[in-house]
């Protein structure tokens, strides 16, 4: 499989930083899913549901504290880069609400999180609603949200948030790889998010990049590869170590990831990506491996701040900094930013109060079990 974009890790990132063919389908009927598909996708949620909330104490004892402050790092450098005041702003596979903070210090002006997770949901809710025991007192958030239950990658969703679009941003942390079991998930996936961006809106996310995980891949003896905290397994069907363009879907392995993940994922071949969301109206902003993201945005002093306050390289209380191996974790990922094709209808700055009254009816500033959607494909 071709490599997609031309970008080689920055020097110095061997430790960690120092303090085309086209896919066409036509009609709904095509993307629909096979039983298989929805039973990895429920293992998928299971996996997560059943993860329980960690007190600080909990989290900060996770042997991989200092990558998951990384990861909150570059998922706050994307906010602050992208969302601006008054946006209303998608989630998609919002889990617990962990950015839920991150999008009130953005002032946007409207939420909506979509998790497959009931229990995710649940957890979601009581995170906005500040009931959990586990979190720190903090004021009530600034926005009014609505939060829905269902599989975004196969629910056709503009017909469930036809009351709340468009959006002005759309947000999915590491998570798309999931709709890359199928080619019917993909597109669903980038459709949903076409269809409910406004002209000019943008889509930001994280994901697996397939570029390191393949080269890794071939450069290890076997078919698995990994350190002390991770580790990838490829199935005897890649013994060969190729694929094939042709084929870009369904290519799955292994993932276990110390103190977070232990489930299926999938290969997500960045050109056939870009090229489906080009099919989507949407156009590539960036792609950028974690590591040269954090090698370029840690050359701005106010994200050198907010890197200090995260902790995520050690701050003043605490000297432990990030480990060469949560180092090659990082080094798995990429950051990508798309852009709905077309000009909005009027200035984004037009109508914000019009607009936060109405969005102040369709969302909730408390949300009880009852407000939680559960959203199926006959929607």
């Amino acid at each position: 499989m071709k490599r997609g974009y031309q970008q080689s890790s920055p020097s110095g990132s061997h430790g960690p930083p120092q303090s085309k063919p086209r896919y066409n389908p036509e009609g709904d009927e095509q993307f629909l899913e096979d039983e298989s598909t929805k039973i990895f996708a429920q293992k998928v949620a299971d996996h997560y549901s059943a993860r329980t909330n960690q007190t600080l104490e909990e989290r900060e004892a996770s042997p991989i504290i200092h990558l998951k402050k990384l990861n909150n790092w570059i998922k706050s450098v994307l906010i602050q880069l992208y969302a601006k005041q008054g946006d209303a702003v998608l989630d998609l596979a919002c889990g617990k609400g962990g950015d839920l903070i991150k999008w009130d210090k953005a002032k946007i002006s409207y939420y909506v999180g979509i998790d497959i997770s009931d229990g995710s949901i649940e957890d979601c809710r009581t995170r906005y609603n500040g009931d959990a025991d586990h979190h720190q007192r903090r004021k009530k958030f600034s926005f009014p949200a609505r939060l829905l239950c269902g599989d975004c990658f196969e629910v056709r969703l503009d017909r469930a948030l036809i009351d709340d679009a468009p959006f002005d941003v759309c947000s999915c942390q590491f998570a798309l790889h999931y709709s890359w079991s199928t080619e019917a998930r993909a597109r669903r996936a980038l459709a949903n998010i076409s269809a409910l961006l406004r002209p000019g809106g943008v889509f930001i996310g994280t994901m697996p990049d397939s570029n390191v995980i393949i080269k890794k891949l071939r450069e290890a003896e076997g078919l698995a590869f990994g350190n002390s905290v991770y580790r990838v397994r490829f199935g005897e069907e890649f013994a060969e170590k190729k694929f094939k363009y042709s084929s870009p879907f369904g290519i799955q392995y292994s993932f276990h990831l110390e103190d977070a993940v232990d489930c299926p994922e999938w290969i997500v071949p960045f050109p056939v990506f870009k090229l489906l969301a080009e099919e989507c109206d949407l156009e590539l902003v960036f792609v950028k491996n974690f590591h040269l993201f954090v090698d370029e945005y840690l050359k701005k002093p106010e994200f050198v701040e907010l890197m200090r306050r995260l902790g995520a390289l050690g701050d003043n209380q605490d000297q432990s900094t990030l480990s060469p191996d949560e180092w090659e974790v990082a080094y798995l990922y990429l950051t990508f930013v798309l852009r709905k094709r077309g000009k909005p209808d009027q200035p984004r700055t037009n109508n914000r109060r019009d607009r936060g009254k109405m969005q102040l009816s369709k969302g909730k500033m408390q949300l009880s079990k009852e407000d939680i959607v559960f959203i199926r494909n006959d929607v």
